[in-house]
């Protein structure tokens, strides 16, 4: 908190001598909490009641709120890596209005990646897309991952449709169906694991390659198959004689899930700080600007530190003036990708 004995519009009427200490900034953009998974629940028989929202951290939680039948899809998205699962409860008969609905109401919350429990039919999946892209605009980011049937995961070129159909920076669309024990899981419901994987994966770490707990896939393909996946922007789960992973981290812009999940932590932490903490509170001339420009430097630097960008650059806009109101700011960066493929030149 600011010390501050006088106020210079304002100045104190009684003699003496008056103190402030001024702050060089007014608050340092940090980031945001990261790793919220949110979930629409079709079923639950527990203590939990129909279009509320529920926040769940553990397996118990949810037996207790849902009942233990109705909770894999939670437990896939804690098992992938999520901090929490924010749920809400749908009807018991859920209509194309009640999907609008539940849409609307997560609007009003928190969170970082968006996915169905189970199958959602193709109209659903593009209305949710179109979703999506109206909060992008909207300044709300997110990701929204989702898959198939079973009998779509047995044919790639169908799951490989779906991918161009949904195809967006912020869209991961699965199209491998697993296997654990002697139950077999569709690509529609294990996307929930990949949405906890996602959300629970650093921002400057990759999910590519990352092991699934799986015991097998309920497609194997060929490597011609795996390569026109990628390149239709799908997420492939391969098994590769030992394990089950992750082919590569993209989505169905063929972007890859780290650089936009970095560019939605940018957007949305220095979106957020602005609005606390300098809006309407710092004057639109160069001593402002300079403080607006340090302080989104010195967040860009720390994500520097954690090597999710390099080389930083910050400052006024040179297309546009910044006058009255407005200030138009110029940021600019480069991304640090992980190492994906690695070429040997072997000499002999």
């Amino acid at each position: 908190m600011a010390f501050t004995q006088w106020d210079p519009t304002e100045l104190p009427i009684r003699p003496g001598l008056y103190i402030n200490f001024k702050e060089a900034a007014l608050m340092q953009i940090t980031g945001g909490a990261r790793g919220t998974v949110a979930m629409p629940l079709k079923a639950y028989a527990g203590t939990a009641t129909a279009k509320s929202f529920y926040t769940v951290e553990n397996e118990a939680d949810a037996i207790t709120l849902f009942g233990e039948n109705n909770i894999q899809s939670i437990k896939f998205a804690l098992q992938g890596g999520a901090k929490e699962v924010l749920v809400y409860t749908m009807p018991a008969t859920p209509t194309a209005p009640d999907y609008v609905d539940m849409r609307d109401a997560f609007e009003a919350r928190p969170f970082n990646v968006f996915v169905y429990d189970g199958e959602v039919s193709a109209a659903e999946q593009a209305n949710t897309l179109t979703w999506l892209q109206t909060n992008r605009s909207e300044k709300k980011h997110f990701m929204f991952v989702t898959g198939g049937s079973a009998s779509d995961d047995q044919n790639p070129a169908t799951g490989n449709t779906r991918s161009t159909t949904l195809a967006d920076d912020a869209v991961v669309n699965l199209i491998t169906g697993v296997t654990i024990g002697e139950t077999s899981y569709p690509s529609g419901q294990y996307a929930a694991f990949i949405a906890g994987l996602i959300a629970g994966t650093p921002i400057n770490r990759s999910i590519t390659y990352s092991q699934v707990a799986v015991d097998d896939v309920t497609k194997r393909l060929r490597n011609s198959e795996i390569v026109m996946a990628l390149k239709a922007g799908s997420l492939v789960l391969v098994h590769d004689g030992e394990k089950v992973k992750v082919e590569q981290g993209v989505t169905t812009a063929k972007k890859k899930i780290r650089s936009i999940r970095a560019r939605q932590a940018v957007a949305t932490d220095i979106e957020k700080t602005a609005r606390d903490n300098y809006i309407g509170k710092l004057d639109n001339n160069e001593a402002g600007r300079d403080t607006l420009f340090s302080a989104i430097k010195a967040y860009l630097e720390t994500l520097e530190d954690s090597n999710v960008l390099t080389d930083p650059v910050v400052g006024q806009d040179p297309l546009f003036k910044s006058e009255g109101d407005q200030v138009y700011v110029s940021v600019s960066y480069d991304e640090v990708d992980s190492m994906e493929r690695i070429f040997l030149t072997i000499n002999v």
